[in-house]
């Protein structure tokens, strides 16, 4: 039979351990910021909320002129006719099971199936049309299957997934399945398990969720809560209709001959308890990489408070069982640990109550994240530290979502202190490069070099020092400074090759932007001295 896994390039190749099964393992030093191997989906579909914003097929974001949408269906949207045509066969089936799900929708809420049943549609569609001998058949089937350990949580949902696909794929009798190469429930739910379990987001080249994503080449990478390697979508093809969405694999750090590539499948900020539960209900086994192992030399950064004798070092969160809890570095004991669980629990309760209704009431969210940020920050968490980050980062966002049309200093100069602080906390969870680092830096580079309102006194006397964020002139320096850092981080995270994406490329040019402006304000200076007796 034909090989399997074409994308992959003699630099990798496929090998299996008794502790993770099937892995890819590097044949050669792969450098940090290589591109691995790059991959288009098997198949992919946009979440039901961005299809009228985004090309159905080469996943672009909808240009001035608008997208062109199926007159068939009425439900996807596409760049132009290139890109339409391009996505017809896997559409066309789809097409007419969208109209056939519409018509018997109870309401237009659920008038459009969700994506996880579209894109197992897909599957199945564009299985049965290349036939299950062929080398994408094969290789989508190779994918691992959890279904005879699932936990009942998980059979539940997978059961109800199974009859939503068979009612969107039109089957009427059990033996209909025969069609797609299935004979009985089991094989179906196999087939549930095998994308549940090996699905990916699909992003923009800003990280912004867009939809869900299927890459049996992909999908043959372990997880590691430490990842030497990132699947990006950085955007970065010159031939967007025929190429993109384009998965890319890229190296954060260099990875030695027969070192195992790791990417992380969760959040890797969230703590190790929360990085276990999401573990085992997604994937189904227990991490024993070496961020889940013990930290003899010190706290994790993730759950840790400063020391109460402001020594530099830290100390671990206690717990409910264990409330001694000591700094690593002078040993001083944490006194009233009560209180930091408390303002630890009051702060995971705010995450998630803020996160639920940031959508319906962004007042309400604001409110929670603006209140319960400083009473973490008065119990000494440390800025990495959960839910601490997580409520900085959503804070970062709401504020970003609730800037005023009339830009204000102050309303600048916040968000730019909460981008900052978002900033501080990824930079000690994830390594240099990682794409959600550079992100960010970018992000406060950009909001740096905004233009103020009303700056403050900017005359020589009152530059590199004060409170933060500067203004004038040491502003315009920090921005650039920040975009520079930004734009390296970026061209690691997202690919060498790629200058860093979409985004690489953004920030170089807003790197340019800034430089001219403070060759400009320098110039004035010499100027002015040089007009003074």
């Amino acid at each position: 039979a034909e090989p399997l896994y074409h994308s992959l390039p003699p630099s990798i190749h496929i090998r299996t351990s008794p502790e993770r099964g099937r892995g890819i393992w590097a044949t050669r030093t792969l450098k940090r910021g290589e591109i691995i191997f790059r991959a288009k989906p098997h198949t992919h579909v946009l979440a039901t909320k961005n299809l009228e914003h985004y090309c159905s097929s080469c996943v672009a974001p909808a240009p001035e002129i608008g997208l062109k949408r199926c007159t068939r269906c009425r439900v996807l949207w596409y760049c132009n006719p290139t890109c339409q045509n391009n996505d017809w066969a896997a559409h066309k089936q789809e097409c007419t099971a969208m109209q056939r799900w519409a018509a018997g929708a109870p309401s237009s809420d659920v008038a459009i199936p969700a994506e996880p049943i579209r894109c197992i549609g897909r599957l199945l569609w564009r299985k049965q049309k290349k036939g299950p001998n062929s080398v994408w058949a094969r290789e989508v089937d190779a994918m691992l299957s959890h279904r005879t350990n699932l936990p009942p949580s998980a059979t539940e949902s997978h059961t109800h997934l199974a009859h939503a696909v068979i009612r969107y794929l039109g089957l009427t009798a059990p033996s209909e399945l025969g069609a797609f190469g299935m004979h009985s429930a089991a094989d179906i739910v196999d087939v549930i398990s095998r994308f549940a379990t090996n699905s990916i987001t699909l992003t923009s080249p800003s990280l912004t969720p867009l939809g869900v994503s299927v890459s049996p080449s992909v999908a043959l990478i372990n997880h590691s809560c430490e990842p030497n390697a990132v699947v990006v979508f950085p955007r970065a093809s010159s031939a967007p209709a025929n190429d993109e969405p384009a998965m890319h694999v890229v190296a954060l750090r260099d990875i030695a001959a027969d070192e195992e590539v790791f990417t992380a499948y969760i959040d890797t900020t969230l703590p190790y308890a929360q990085r276990q539960e999401a573990l085992s209900a997604t994937y189904n086994f227990a991490c024993k990489c070496s961020l889940c192992s013990k930290h003899p030399n010190g706290s994790d950064p993730r759950e840790a408070i400063w020391c109460p004798k402001s020594c530099g070092g830290s100390c671990p969160f206690p717990t409910e069982e264990d409330p001694l809890t000591r700094c690593y570095k002078c040993r001083s004991a944490v006194p009233s640990t009560d209180s930091v669980l408390d303002a630890i629990r009051i702060g995971q309760e705010a995450f998630e109550k803020a996160t639920a209704v940031q959508l319906t009431d962004l007042p309400k969210a604001l409110q929670l994240t603006t209140n319960v940020v400083p009473i973490l920050t008065s119990h000494k968490l440390l800025s990495s530290a959960h839910p601490l980050l997580a409520l900085t980062r959503l804070h970062q966002s709401l504020l970003l979502a609730s800037f005023p049309p009339a830009i204000t200093q102050d309303a600048l100069d916040a968000i730019v202190r909460a981008t900052s602080a978002s900033v501080a906390g990824l930079s000690a969870v994830l390594s240099a490069g990682h794409p959600i680092r550079a992100l960010a830096l970018a992000e406060l580079g950009k909001l740096l070099a905004v233009d103020e309102p009303a700056p403050k006194n900017t005359s020589p006397d009152t530059q590199g020092g004060g409170a933060f964020p500067p203004s004038g002139p040491a502003r315009l320096r920090l921005a650039y400074d920040t975009l520079v850092q930004a734009r390296a981080e970026l061209r690691v995270g997202f690919g060498e090759q790629n200058e860093g994406g979409e985004v690489g490329l953004e920030i170089r040019e807003m790197a340019v932007r800034v430089e001219k402006e403070l060759a400009v304000w320098k110039q004035g200076v010499r100027n002015i001295i040089e007009d003074t007796p």
